[in-house]
């Protein structure tokens, strides 16, 4: 199944979004439901709140007083330390029980509030962040949960700021204005969303357009960043290194918005046993690439790699996995810092990619690659002795 996380700071309207979602046919995991769920009266999670900051936090009816709780629980980072020690485990074993409770074909929205705090987007296949300015969300608190202002700032400042959701956001959803504004966001994710499922559940990667080249982008950066955490995750002791490389790992480089990342391994037989894996969490095989193009003086043999290709239609990824030392891993890395050393090297390799596209054009699908790496190719050749080894 896909499984996507919800998040967002207090007030940011992320139960606006998981209703939208929800009607258009996602499953909601809602981790701030599932945590008024385990401290209901009985549980096991209300008795050890009451033992952990005393029974003033109960209501006259021995229901938990969240005002009460809050009060005790936000004054310092040890007070909420324990509040999250007690409740979170309680709140991860319900929301697995439901998961596994789900169709194997859904989508399902995990609308997780610390989910930033917590580094949990590594374990997700997408990661949805609403975003609205702090004077926004406070306004919201105290309109429609009575928070007072002051009471309100205390909670924001405690949560991830809004740089560090942004760092972790494979989307972002503005909802500083009317509600109403999010609708068309959230019917655009919902149309991403569908494919990716499709093509996590076949196995198969969205087909590629045009090869069409834009300007270097800082967030290449950040979002290769959030895939090599997912790739590390599954692939754990096999992955010797997960390296972003390629154009978009070249600071002002013009290039495809696909990102290109090294997942190195010790031999083939390692890559062989990640395939599913990997094909599980939304990068399954691409069968008819299995090595790059042998550069002259080497052996053919150790330029053999497997490809896999992200199932998700929004974000475009060629992930390389490439044995250890071999002449193919060691190039990837070396031309990339090559590029980034070396302006006259980045013109040079700059010109020759607008002359791959430009031969490209018209194009679409493996033609325009196979026309675009007609042109790169040679030139691949002619500097691949001139590109400095580095010791690694």
């Amino acid at each position: 199944m896909l499984r996507i996380g919800l998040t967002g700071g207090m007030g940011a309207g992320k139960s606006t979004v998981s209703r939208l979602l929800v009607e258009r046919g996602a499953v909601l995991i809602d981790s701030d439901a599932l945590a008024r769920e385990v401290v209901e009266p009985g549980t096991e999670g209300l008795i050890a709140l009451v033992e952990a900051f005393g029974p003033d936090i109960l209501d006259a009816d021995g229901r938990l007083d969240r005002p009460a709780l809050a009060a005790r629980a936000f004054v310092s980072d040890e007070a909420r330390a324990t509040l999250n020690g007690i409740t979170h485990p309680l709140v991860g074993k319900r929301a697995a029980e439901l998961l596994d409770a789900a169709p194997a074909d859904a989508i399902v929205v995990q609308d997780v509030p610390l989910l930033v705090e917590n580094g949990m987007g590594v374990l997700l296949q997408l990661v949805v962040v609403v975003m609205a300015e702090v004077d926004v969300r406070v306004h919201r608190l105290e309109q429609f949960r009575g928070i007072a202002p002051a009471d309100a700032l205390v909670r924001i400042n405690a949560q991830a700021t809004d740089e560090q959701r942004r760092a972790a956001a494979d989307v972002l959803l503005d909802n500083n204005g009317d509600p109403a504004a999010l609708e068309p966001q959230v019917a655009a994710l919902w149309e991403r969303l569908v494919s990716f499922e499709e093509h996590l559940r076949t196995r198969t990667r969205p087909p590629r357009g045009p090869v069409r080249l834009v300007e270097s982008d800082p967030g290449w950066a950040e979002a290769a960043q959030r895939i090599i955490g997912r790739l590390r995750t599954v692939a754990g002791a096999a992955a010797r290194r997960i390296d972003h490389i390629g154009s978009t790992a070249v600071p002002g480089l013009p290039a495809k918005d696909v990102l290109d990342i090294q997942l190195t391994v010790a031999d083939l037989d390692a890559a062989d046993a990640v395939r599913e894996p990997l094909a599980a969490i939304g990068f399954p095989r691409v069968p008819d690439i299995t090595t790059d193009r042998p550069k002259p003086g080497t052996d053919p043999a150790e330029w053999r790699k497997r490809v896999h290709a992200n199932a998700d239609p929004g974000r475009a990824v060629n992930l390389h996995v490439r044995v250890d030392g071999w002449p193919g891993q060691r190039f990837a890395l070396d031309f990339r810092d090559w590029l980034c050393d070396d302006a006259d090297a980045r013109a040079d390799y700059a010109a020759v990619k607008r002359a791959g596209e430009a031969k490209a054009a018209g194009l679409t699908g493996s033609a325009a690659t196979e026309a675009y790496l007609a042109v790169k190719e040679p030139w691949f050749d002619e500097v691949y002795p001139r590109v400095p080894r580095r010791q690694r």
